[in-house]
């Protein structure tokens, strides 16, 4: 097809067309950017499993490298509790078997789990370090890498689609730690899929770490009936000793503010001026997200140094609203600035919407998608 490119990736092949090119640029330039709109990510169940690591922007943090508030004592605390909670993962698999084959063969008792809760519960407001000090705890647990997994909430969910229930209670039963990023639960349905995965590893000696805005207690509140489905909840939330990081958003301390939005004419030319871009019509891509499980949003960024983004408006509507907060997280986990022309990123949501359940997932985009403007400056403006 004219004007597309299709390059086969290691997960899979896509199709990537460039965007028509703007007045004056030569459309054939190596540096053309690519249209996320024209990438249809496939990702093998055996990538979802491999890469449940921290991802590139958390790879080479640690706790040493955590820089606490001097005024929120309960960052240094945190600190200090999750040290503790890694050391005491060293040595034999809780169940005393060490990890078991692929199809959990060989095990011949009942596992004898620590009473107590056998996990710990990051709850904080955006910007507070959550992350980081969850990837911290995955490289600060004595065990080799395959025996530790890390992943969003969402890329969890998506790995139980993938395998199936079944085969993923084996596939992470073997694991001394499970670290769930960004825990939200957001229907009925994940709340009874995770009760009972979460159970099942517990049960299996899996240790588990989570993030989030909102006490485990607390969860599914605005979004849906969470009082119908409170034994989930309450069971949620017996695994997990919770552990309150207070602060401001760290993106934004001590920094300038976030360049203005620049104009259709500046982003397109530093969309073909950079090699590695993207260039994409923002409504047009809004719509593009729907037919993309969010699970694949990572892979939908994979190769990218930079997205390019015009027409930027507020998003219409609650739905589209989630999925732009999955990709904005993408974004932000792989060090991707975004350029953009239109509307500034504070005006995405309405006030509707950062009122309701869901507003500390829109602040936390707010948030992400600010800091990674400010990192697109140098696009437009090199120093």
């Amino acid at each position: 097809m004219p004007g597309s490119l299709t390059r086969r990736l290691p997960w899979g092949t896509v199709s990537s067309s460039h965007p028509a090119p703007a007045a004056g640029l030569d459309p054939t330039a190596d540096a053309a950017p690519v249209s996320l709109c024209a990438r249809e990510p496939r990702v093998p169940a055996d990538r979802l499993v491999a890469e449940m690591v921290p991802p590139p922007r958390f790879d080479s943090v640690r706790f040493s490298t955590y820089l606490p508030d001097p005024n929120q004592p309960s960052q240094t605390r945190a600190v200090e509790v999750l040290e503790d909670f890694a050391a005491g993962l060293g040595g034999a698999h809780a169940t005393g078997s060490g990890r078991r084959g692929f199809f959990g063969l060989g095990r011949a008792k009942a596992p004898k789990v620590p009473a107590g809760p056998r996990g710990v519960y990051l709850d904080g407001g955006y910007g507070v370090g959550k992350t980081h000090l969850l990837a911290s705890l995955w490289h600060a647990t004595p065990a080799e890498p395959a025996l530790k997994a890390f992943g969003t909430f969402v890329e969890l969910t998506n790995l139980v689609g993938a395998l199936g229930f079944q085969q993923t209670v084996r596939t992470l039963s073997g694991h001394r730690l499970l670290c769930i990023d960004e825990f939200e639960l957001d229907d009925p349905g994940d709340t009874v899929l995770v009760s009972t995965l979460l159970g099942k590893l517990v049960e299996a000696g899996v240790a588990l770490a989570a993030t989030s805005n909102t006490l485990p207690g607390k969860l599914g509140e605005g979004r849906f009936a969470a009082a119908d489905f409170l034994r989930e909840i309450q069971g949620l939330s017996a695994h997990f000793r919770a552990l309150r990081i207070d602060g401001e958003d760290y993106r934004h301390r001590g920094l300038p503010e976030a360049p203005a939005p620049y104009s259709e004419e500046q982003v397109t030319k530093a969309a073909y001026a950079t090699a590695g871009s993207s260039l994409d019509d923002f409504p047009r891509l809004l719509d593009h997200l729907a037919r993309v499980h969010p699970s694949r949003y990572g892979a939908l960024t994979d190769g990218l140094k930079a997205v390019c983004l015009t027409d930027v408006r507020p998003v219409p509507d609650q739905s589209t609203a989630l999925r732009l907060v999955v990709l904005a997280d993408r974004l932000y986990d792989r060090e991707v600035p975004v350029l953009a022309s239109g509307l500034p990123f504070d005006r995405l949501f309405s006030d509707e919407m950062l009122n309701g359940g869901y507003r500390k997932k829109y602040f936390r985009a707010i948030s992400r998608l600010t800091a990674l403007a400010r990192d697109a400056k140098r696009l437009v403006e090199p120093a």
